[in-house]
C-alpha cells in the first residue's frame, strides 16, 4: 500500500501517473484541488509549462525551481540542503513535481518549515540513517492533509475509525463546517487524484479553530517548533473519499469496503489536536 492509496489500488508497485493527454481536466475539478484554482491554467493546459514560467508565475519565497539533471546532483548535496540554498530541484514534465511547485507558491510557510526541520534532522545524524522525524516529515509533505475542527468532540468517531459516524451520521458537520479540510498538501495526494478510481488516504495534522488560513499559519509554526512531526503516528489517517461529497458513490456499500475504511489498530493513540 502507498501512502496515498488504499491497498488492492496499486499494490506495492511505484504509481505511474497517466501522461498529460490523458488526464480528464474534469478531475480538477474535484474539492481536493480547490485551493489550487489559480493554477488551473498551468494543470489544465495542454502542453507543460517550463520551469522558467513557472518561476517567472510562481512566488516561491525565494526559491527557484531548477532541471534535476545530472551537474546539478553532481553538488552531493541532499535533496533538503539544496532547496535551503534557494534550488527545488524539479523534473520537467513531470505531474508530481509540478504539484509540489504549486505547494510551494500556495502554502510557502509550511514548506519552509518542513524544509527547515528536515535539514535540522540530516544535519544530526549520519548519512543515510533515516529518523522518525524525517519519515514523519516526508509523509506529510507527500500525503499531507490539514483538517479543521470546531469542537475536539467531532474526534471521538475518528479516534476510534468509526467511519460511519465520522462520515455518514457526521455529514451536516462536515457540510456546516463544523469539521473540513483547511488544506492538501501533499503533492503525492493531487498526483494520484489524477486517476478518479484511486482511493486516497489522507496524513492529517488536526487543528481546532474556525478560520482555515490561521489554521495553515498555526501549523507552519507547530513543525518549525518541532511540536509536531516527529514520529509517522503523529498523523491521522483519513479516507478521504468518505467525505461528503468527494467520491461518486458514496452508498452503503461503499462505506463498507473495509479494506479502504480500515478498523483502528488496538492500542493506537489518536494524536490531539494542534491549537
Amino acid at each position: 500500500m502507498t501512502d496515498a492509496a488504499a491497498p488492492g489500488a496499486v499494490g506495492r508497485r511505484r504509481f505511474i501517473a497517466p501522461a498529460r493527454a490523458d488526464v480528464d481536466r474534469a478531475s480538477f475539478a474535484h474539492p481536493l484541488f480547490a485551493a489550487f484554482a489559480d493554477y488551473r491554467t498551468l494543470m489544465a493546459a495542454a502542453d507543460w509549462p517550463a520551469l522558467s514560467a513557472l518561476n517567472q508565475q510562481l512566488a516561491l519565497s525565494g526559491k527557484q525551481l531548477v532541471e534535476q539533471d545530472d551537474e546539478l546532483l553532481a553538488d552531493g548535496l541532499h535533496y533538503e540542503q539544496r532547496i535551503a540554498r534557494g534550488r527545488i530541484a524539479t523534473r520537467p514534465c513531470n505531474w508530481h513535481d509540478l504539484f509540489n511547485a504549486l505547494v510551494w507558491a500556495r502554502y510557502p510557510a509550511v514548506k519552509i518549515a518542513l524544509n527547515a526541520r528536515q535539514c535540522q534532522d540530516i544535519g544530526r545524524h549520519p548519512p543515510g540513517q533515516r529518523t522518525r522525524a524525517q519519515a514523519a516529515l516526508t509523509q506529510f509533505d507527500e500525503t499531507g492533509v490539514i483538517v479543521r475542527v470546531r469542537d475536539a468532540s467531532l474526534l471521538h468517531a475518528w479516534d476510534h475509525h468509526d467511519w460511519q459516524a465520522l462520515f455518514v451520521d457526521g455529514a451536516a458537520q462536515w457540510r456546516s463546517g463544523d469539521i473540513a479540510v483547511s488544506a492538501v498538501f501533499g503533492h503525492a495526494l493531487m498526483e494520484q487524484a489524477l486517476l478518479p478510481s484511486r482511493l486516497l488516504v489522507g496524513k492529517c495534522v488536526v487543528v481546532q479553530g474556525d478560520d482555515d488560513a490561521l489554521v495553515v499559519q498555526q501549523v507552519a509554526q507547530a513543525i518549525a517548533r518541532a511540536d509536531v512531526l516527529n514520529d509517522p503516528l503523529e498523523l491521522r489517517p483519513l479516507p478521504l473519499m468518505g467525505i461528503p461529497g468527494w467520491h461518486a458513490d458514496q452508498d452503503h456499500a461503499f462505506y463498507q469496503r473495509i479494506e479502504y475504511f480500515r478498523p483502528a489498530r488496538a492500542g493506537r493513540v489518536c494524536p490531539l489536536t494542534v491549537r
